[in-house]
């Protein structure tokens, strides 16, 4: 872990997500057993088992406030269908998220979530749940993330937000 990773990790008393960029191995708190979780977990099915599939609500459906929370219950996941998003804000989501996490790591952190906040880059906040840590990172907002979008890009922030 570079100094600057350091000081972060050791300023937010969190682990920050793993920087892949600067790591030979994977550490050993990143190795996850198949036995850690439980065998009745549905994220064993795939999407493609015929066994399960993963839910597709139609928000229009009298009944979708029912079928969501049995989807949040059982899957932890859904899809949506006929509600109305615009496919181009889906693929402008999906640009300026890709242009988020493609940032090096040092630039991420100007903005690194404080443990008792939602709102910043970080682990996703559910690892605390878990011993061994994840392979991911995420970026919380609530509301506008102009702030943030400010340290990341001073001079080209205007779209992020």
């Amino acid at each position: 872990m570079n100094p600057t990773m350091e000081t972060q990790t050791q300023a937010h008393n969190y682990p920050l997500p793993l920087d892949f960029d600067n790591v030979s191995t994977l550490p050993d708190s990143y190795v996850w057993s198949t036995t850690t979780l439980p065998s009745d977990d549905p994220c064993h099915c795939t999407i493609n088992d015929r066994k399960a599939s993963l839910p597709v609500i139609d928000i229009g459906d009298q009944s979708a406030y029912d079928l969501v929370r049995h989807a949040c219950e059982k899957w932890g996941a859904f899809q949506v269908i006929n509600h109305g998003v615009p496919l181009s804000l889906f693929h402008e989501t999906e640009f300026q998220t890709r242009r988020l996490f493609s940032l090096p790591t040092e630039q991420k952190l100007l903005v690194a979530r404080l443990s008792s906040k939602v709102v910043g880059y970080g682990s996703a906040r559910i690892q605390a749940f878990y011993s061994e840590l994840m392979w991911s990172e995420g970026f919380g907002m609530i509301g506008s993330p102009v702030e943030n979008a400010r340290k990341l890009w001073p001079q080209d922030h205007a779209k992020f937000w």
